[in-house]
């Protein structure tokens, strides 16, 4: 079985945990079909980087913890008893911080 511990994101991949959803809205029950996924998640690991025109290496720009917005189209789901994903840096639109 894959585990968030048995996968290291190479280049510039990011492996993310999906974010829990809500299976309501309000008082209204959704039923499993009707639900979207959330579009966000929890960064577990990230790759080193990619190498620019000069073969310089640059670091990501997310780190470990981060949570972040990404693109629906954008995750590759591993099959595992967690939501995992792994997804380019350039599909992640956004770092969520929080407002206080």
């Amino acid at each position: 079985m894959i585990t968030k511990d048995s996968i290291k994101p190479l280049g510039k991949y990011v492996l993310v945990k999906r974010a829990e959803h809500k299976k309501s809205l309000g008082n209204i029950l959704l039923p499993e079909t009707s639900q979207e996924k959330p579009k966000e998640g929890i960064v577990l690991a990230v790759g080193p980087g990619a190498k620019d025109k000069d073969g310089n290496l640059q670091p990501l720009t997310v780190q470990v913890n981060d949570r972040v917005l990404f693109s629906s189209y954008a995750p590759r789901e591993i099959e595992s008893n967690e939501e995992l994903l792994l997804l380019s840096e350039d599909d992640i639109l956004g770092i969520l911080e929080e407002v206080n």
